[in-house]
């Protein structure tokens, strides 16, 4: 245990107004709503997720020896923590009126000394070093550092004990239970609550609105026509499955992700890069849902789960190295999205196109290149020269913006392609009528490239853009009018 001595009052001095006694205040789950080591594990695996093995030795050692451990091998920064706002602000009240603020907590020293300077309101801090500093050998600490009475501030059961020597008490991010058997002992503590984890942020942090994406699973049922039910019944089976897997993914993504979404203007209020959902929470949540996608995946169709898997590596591999690759990154996305497709033509047991793949793959590779392109746009707002964890720079927005068009159009070109070849001629009666989509399309990713270049995006999923965009809509139901007429035979 590190630590500097504070000025302590003599035992037979009267005891101080609640105001004047020193606030001893825990970290993980008060001041900051999660763990800081769950924090440091997560970086560690970032750098390279065969540290899991060194992770595993370490925790074989014991808790205080995996703690020392873990610091030794991570840097820790305590600026990008999400802080509860409410409870720093009143911590800066408190300090600000001279009352002595102490942070203690059970995480390493070294990251309590790092807090205690980053918020700079503490005159010294308590962290775990020769002992873990936590339930009664905490209390102990606090007893010898104060001599006298001392406040404390806690948020879960084993902050009892030391709320037991305590003479005040503030309880942060508290449980019902924790609250109920602290009341006992201090009726009046003063209680900031604990903000509940709601359905809206469950769904958020799995990013259901990305379900959208895997409605391509249905693209070679309606390119090829397929009426047969058990093949649209298998199809939805996939296309859930699909969904849960996917959404744990992006879980994953997130939980790698954490310093650059919280450095990055919008993504900090993801759930897990606000603290909102905790990390404990987001792992279970994400091997439940992949758990339950692939027992569906094998349900649906065998060859579909061993497509499923594919897709999950390519898409982890892509959360720890790709995304960092310029141009790498996005030929991976455009991948993602035609996988989906094929995906979608293994489950329903349908040949699958060529000319759709190569179109697949230009017009997903222009939206992949459209969503770089408004981050860059972003960049120059925000007067940053680098995105981190991506791999693209401020000069490279031309060129990029130049490769995005020119797919878009070569998407277009395959399908004026597609609709005068044989292919086209022999699957539609009234092939003529196809030509209606080629200035669609074209008009659609003229307009989207415009708005990049008008920063109308900001950073925004061009897919998630689409789904709300009414022109997209528009757009999107007039080029299946089209098909409808061509299939039908109506010329």
């Amino acid at each position: 245990m590190r630590s500097s001595l504070l000025p302590r009052p003599t035992l037979t001095s009267p005891a101080p107004p609640p105001s004047a006694l020193p606030l001893y205040v825990d970290l993980d789950g008060t001041l900051f709503p999660g763990d800081t080591l769950h924090e440091s594990v997560l970086l560690l695996l970032r750098r390279n997720p065969l540290n899991l093995l060194r992770l595993v030795a370490w925790l074989l050692q014991g808790r205080l020896a995996f703690k020392r451990q873990v610091a030794d091998a991570v840097r820790f920064d305590a600026a990008l923590l999400p802080y509860r706002a409410d409870f720093v602000a009143f911590l800066r009240a408190e300090w600000a009126r001279g009352r002595p603020l102490v942070l203690a907590t059970a995480a390493d020293a070294r990251i309590a000394a790092a807090v205690a300077e980053h918020l700079g309101v503490f005159r010294d801090h308590l962290g775990s070093d020769d002992v873990n500093l936590k339930g009664a050998r905490k209390r102990e600490a606090i007893e010898r550092h104060s001599g006298g009475a001392y406040a404390y501030a806690g948020n879960d059961a084993a902050d009892l004990a030391v709320w037991q020597g305590a003479e005040q008490a503030v309880a942060v991010n508290a449980p019902a239970g924790v609250l109920r058997r602290l009341r006992a002992r201090h009726p009046s503590a003063q209680v900031f609550a604990r903000e509940p984890l709601g359905l809206r942020t469950l769904l958020k942090a799995i990013r259901l609105q990305q379900w959208s994406k895997n409605v391509l699973m249905f693209v070679p049922l309606l390119a090829g026509h397929v009426s047969d039910a058990g093949a649209w019944g298998a199809a939805m089976l996939a296309f859930v499955a699909f969904g849960l897997v996917a959404s744990a993914t992006y879980l994953v993504n997130d939980l790698l992700d954490l310093p650059n979404d919280r450095r990055h203007a919008s993504k900090r209020a993801r759930p897990l890069a606000s603290g909102r959902l905790g990390i404990a929470t987001g792992v279970a949540l994400a091997a439940g849902l992949a758990t339950a996608g692939f027992l569906l995946a094998i349900a649906a169709s065998p060859s579909f789960a061993l497509m499923l898997a594919g897709y999950t590596v390519i898409t982890l591999a892509y959360s720890l190295w790709l995304k960092s690759r310029a141009l790498l990154d996005v030929l991976v996305l455009a991948g993602l999205y035609t996988w989906r497709i094929m995906a979608g033509a293994v489950v329903a047991e349908v040949a699958l196109s060529n000319w759709l793949l190569a179109f697949s793959m230009f017009l997903f590779l222009s939206l992949a290149l459209v969503k770089r392109c408004a981050e860059l746009e972003e960049m120059i707002d925000s007067e940053r020269t680098h995105t981190p964890g991506r791999g693209y720079l401020l000069a490279d927005l031309a060129t990029l913006r130049g490769m995005g068009m020119a797919s878009g159009f070569l998407a277009v070109m395959v399908l004026a392609l597609y609709i005068d070849s044989q292919n086209g001629k022999t699957l539609y009666p009234a092939a003529e009528w196809l030509w209606g989509l080629a200035p669609l399309l074209l008009a659609w990713v003229m307009r989207i490239w415009l708005k990049v270049a008008r920063r109308e995006l900001r950073g925004e999923d061009p897919v998630a853009f689409a789904l709300k965009d009414r022109y997209s809509w528009v757009t999107l139901l007039a080029m299946g009018g089209f098909a409808v007429l061509a299939s039908k035979g109506l010329g």
